[in-house]
């Protein structure tokens, strides 16, 4: 069991978490046809916008209700009211998700009744999905406004029918890449199982050409497959932060789900197989099979340069407790861990403690590391303290490729063993360098 330390600090001095409002634009994103609607000043959006563009290399459709000092003291329904009608007009949506920020939040808008009251006065946009998702950016976390999002998501879309054996409904955490939802949904398929995924980012923030340019997502998960979420006849949770939403369709549907912490590593690969196998009632497909036995070779060939290196790492909550755990698992030792936000995974965790902070408490705690595993922002801290950085969360924006990056089932695990070993070996090539010239220059002086 771990201890918690909480944030003895006023203020956070080089911020580590993201605001809850860009988690839920992100999960948003993963809807077809979707714009994410930000009910705040054009600031709040343009910040989230740029985050994530920089770290996906992609055109992001992000909308704003504009406040003003003006209209944040008499009250942002107007406002609200006139975003809504633009983008009907302009970009014929087929969902809208509409976040909050501190400054409504704040103001205490009722967004609720005035989604009621719009609808009233508008009903030719009755047919469109506007889901609200409450995210204050001054409490919370990217993960926490992702999870807000996705739950919004299934209480108000999905409808029930009859139930479809085959249909499996995944709702995938922020904590997982583009690159690991495809390779997710290839592992379900392989099973003969139908997957729907709640958000689809794997099909919107691929990285991939359009024919023509659009001001809404073109890929991800549509109205459609979103209304058939009802008919599921189980649910796949990927992250400890999606059982709220697990727990609603199964109140909403009576739909039995089964929540996985995390898909890095032999052990949780395996229990997420073995899972399949047992809810498609087929057997593993012989490319897996081969699979984990190339794992297992790579565990074998990488575990001397993974034994009692000590590692610090800055994530978010699901994110650090599946590299926690994959870390531990191939001989490594946690020195310092570092997140943003509550989440009952972090007792859980098997170190001493983790710290709720930001990048300066990790830069204090993290001397005397051999690597360091954070977003962008740590790599200031790497080169200070002279340590290697394993990148990983969000933002990262040094780096191409976020959108491919896979970390999950037998293929990704081998990813992550194989970028990580290679950091250590060419630390330990530079500490050679290192003490040769020292020892020449020594020697000759």
């Amino acid at each position: 069991m771990a201890i918690v330390n909480l944030p003895n600090k006023s203020v956070a001095v080089n911020p580590l978490k993201q605001s809850q409002a860009l988690g839920a634009s992100l999960a948003f994103l993963g809807l077809k046809g979707m714009i994410p609607l930000f009910h705040g000043s054009q600031g709040c959006t343009a910040f989230a916008k740029v985050v994530l563009v920089r770290h996906f290399r992609e055109a992001i459709p992000l909308a704003t209700t504009a406040m003003t000092e003006v209209t944040t003291i008499l009250g942002g329904e107007d406002n609200i009211e006139q975003a809504i009608l633009t983008l009907v007009e302009k970009s014929n949506p087929d969902v809208i998700g509409l976040c909050s920020t501190g400054l409504t939040e704040t103001r205490g808008d009722d967004i609720e009744r005035f989604l009621k009251d719009i609808r009233d006065r508008h009903p030719e946009i009755s047919h469109l999905p506007i889901v609200f998702a409450p995210t204050p950016d001054f409490k919370g976390a990217l993960q926490d406004g992702f999870a807000a999002a996705v739950e919004s998501i299934v209480k108000e879309i999905p409808q029930p029918g009859t139930t479809r054996s085959e249909q499996v409904t995944i709702l995938a955490g922020s904590a997982f890449t583009p690159g690991d939802l495809q390779e997710i949904k290839e592992i379900v398929t392989a099973f003969g199982l139908v997957p729907i995924f709640v958000p689809d980012i794997g099909a919107s923030l691929d990285g991939h050409l359009e024919d023509e340019y659009s001001s809404v997502t073109t890929s991800g998960t549509t109205v459609t497959q979103l209304k058939e979420v009802g008919c599921s006849a189980f649910t796949i949770a990927l992250g400890e932060s999606m059982r709220g939403a697990a727990r609603i369709l199964e109140d909403r549907f009576n739909i039995p789900y089964e929540v996985f912490s995390e898909l890095t590593g032999l052990e949780p690969v395996d229990e997420f197989i073995q899972a399949l196998a047992i809810l498609s009632s087929n057997p593993v497909p012989e490319k897996y099979c081969r699979q984990r036995r190339q794992l297992q070779d790579a565990m074998l060939d990488t575990h001397f340069y993974f034994g009692a290196k000590r590692i610090s790492l800055a994530l978010e909550p699901d994110l650090l407790w599946s590299m926690v755990r994959f870390l531990q698992s191939m001989g490594t030792q946690i020195h310092a861990a570092v997140t943003t936000t509550r989440s009952p995974l972090l007792e859980q965790l098997p170190i001493k403690s983790v710290t709720i902070g930001d990048l300066e408490d990790f830069e204090q705690l993290a001397m005397g590391s051999d690597l360091l595993i954070g977003n962008s922002n740590v790599a200031a801290i790497a080169k200070r303290l002279s340590i290697p950085h394993y990148r990983l969360g969000i933002p990262i924006y040094d780096r191409l490729g976020n959108g491919h990056f896979t970390k999950v089932g037998y293929r990704g695990s081998m990813e992550v063993l194989f970028a990580i070993g290679n950091l250590f070996i060419d630390a330990e090539e530079a500490r050679v360098k290192n003490f040769h010239e020292n020892f020449v220059t020594g020697y000759q002086l």
